[in-house]
């Protein structure tokens, strides 16, 4: 591969805004491929994978190269030539290159690397918590998956096609998918492609969301014509799914804190031909109290530390605080606690997260069962997805039932 100077200086200055600024990795990226209109696919696709593969390895990189925060310049560029030197890619000759120690870059990552935390590129705290909550031999392989590049996948919109006709549409395009086992709207691509701009996409065709995320709404048990209440729907990723899964019939309440992550679900709607979604702001708790004892299934897709995507997310290594994540579980615990009274008597509700740690996940809904709200409450099933065993991304989810 031969490196051009256009493109490397858009990653260091995408570098420059992410860890200096705190600017959010995809955003930055999102700006950076409007820079110049000359690049084509492969020249956006290699901003886009060096940014996002430097801020991954931040802190391997960092050390390798023997710099600290905050980076100038000069740092950057070093790191720079850590990733490429690492990746086997030549250094042209330009100023920034000047004595790279090519050998001692290998010998400091050979030893770097028998130290996990460095090895993985993670602080210190995630390391320890990750461990403390899976043991030693999980988290290892588990942290190591969530490093990997996450594949691109689709779920078929079953309101507009079918996935043999969607793959058969995509082939045309010269997008190769394969069907992937036990998700029976998913579909992989093969290579990463721009398939937004596909008019299969802007006819509201499919979405791409990841495997393990689409096995959320299949949990809930949902049917035509139920009442379904999406509690945390955001930008309704999942509410689109119970939507097809409902064949439109039916009615889904989307509630969310965030008007604006709504309007963004009002538009997704719209392109996606979902026409039983209502969207609803909480902006206090008389927007839940209403709903109390009405729907037929809730599903609590709860805020989380999002360990589980770090492959798509990879700049929350550096975002996410301990902190955040002791606040979290009280919330956790206190949307359960209130959310779940929307669950009619003989209802179901699926409590989920994008987390691979137990604390956000089954001890929660163990302290849940356990309190007055979930007496009423049997846990119907649950699935552990960890990254390492499925290829996709962490999550997890818990069935539960009010009971007679």
């Amino acid at each position: 591969m031969r490196l051009h100077r256009n493109l490397c200086f858009a990653v260091i200055d995408g570098l420059t805004l992410i860890f200096n600024e705190g600017k959010y990795a995809d955003k930055v990226i999102q700006q950076l491929l409007k820079r110049d209109k000359r690049w084509g696919a492969r020249d956006r696709g290699f901003v886009a994978e060096t940014t996002y593969d430097m801020v991954r390895w931040k802190r391997l990189y960092a050390e390798i190269a023997e710099v600290k925060e905050p980076f100038d310049r000069d740092n950057l560029w070093r790191m720079f030539a850590v990733w490429a030197t690492l990746k086997g890619i030549k250094l042209p000759d330009w100023k920034y290159f000047e004595g790279t120690p090519l050998r001692k870059i290998k010998g400091r990552y050979d030893e770097l690397s028998k130290t996990r935390r460095l090895k993985e590129s993670i602080p210190d705290w995630m390391d320890e918590i990750g461990r403390k909550e899976l043991g030693d031999a999980i988290w290892s392989k588990e942290i190591a998956a969530l490093n990997q590049q996450a594949d691109v996948i689709l779920r078929v919109n079953t309101l507009k096609t079918t996935k043999e006709k969607l793959q058969t549409t995509l082939f045309d395009l010269d997008l190769e998918t394969d069907f992937v086992d036990n998700h029976p709207s998913a579909l992989k691509l093969r290579e990463r492609a721009n398939v937004f701009s596909t008019e299969a996409f802007k006819n509201g065709h499919f979405e791409v969301q990841d495997a393990n995320s689409q096995l959320v709404a299949e949990y809930l048990n949902v049917k035509p014509g139920m009442r379904v209440v999406d509690a945390c729907a955001g930008a309704g990723g999942k509410t689109l799914h119970l939507a097809a899964l409902m064949e439109n019939k039916g009615q889904i309440i989307a509630m969310d804190i965030y008007s604006n992550k709504l309007n963004e679900l009002k538009r997704r709607a719209k392109r996606n031909g979902a026409h039983n979604i209502e969207n609803r702001v909480i902006e206090s708790s008389k927007a839940i109290k209403k709903l109390y004892d009405k729907a037929d299934r809730v599903l609590i897709d709860a805020p989380c530390s999002g360990l589980g995507v770090l492959r798509r997310n990879p700049d929350a290594k550096w975002k996410l605080q301990p902190e955040f994540i002791d606040k979290i579980k009280k919330t956790q615990q206190e949307i359960l606690q209130q959310y779940s009274r929307m669950v009619k008597v003989g209802g179901q509700l699926v409590y989920a997260t994008c987390s691979v740690l137990p604390s956000e996940n089954q001890e929660q809904v163990a302290t849940f069962l356990k309190s007055e709200s979930g007496e009423n409450f049997t846990l119907v099933k649950d699935n552990k997805v960890l990254s390492h065993k499925s290829g996709f991304d962490g999550f997890y989810m818990a069935l539960l039932e009010r009971n007679v």
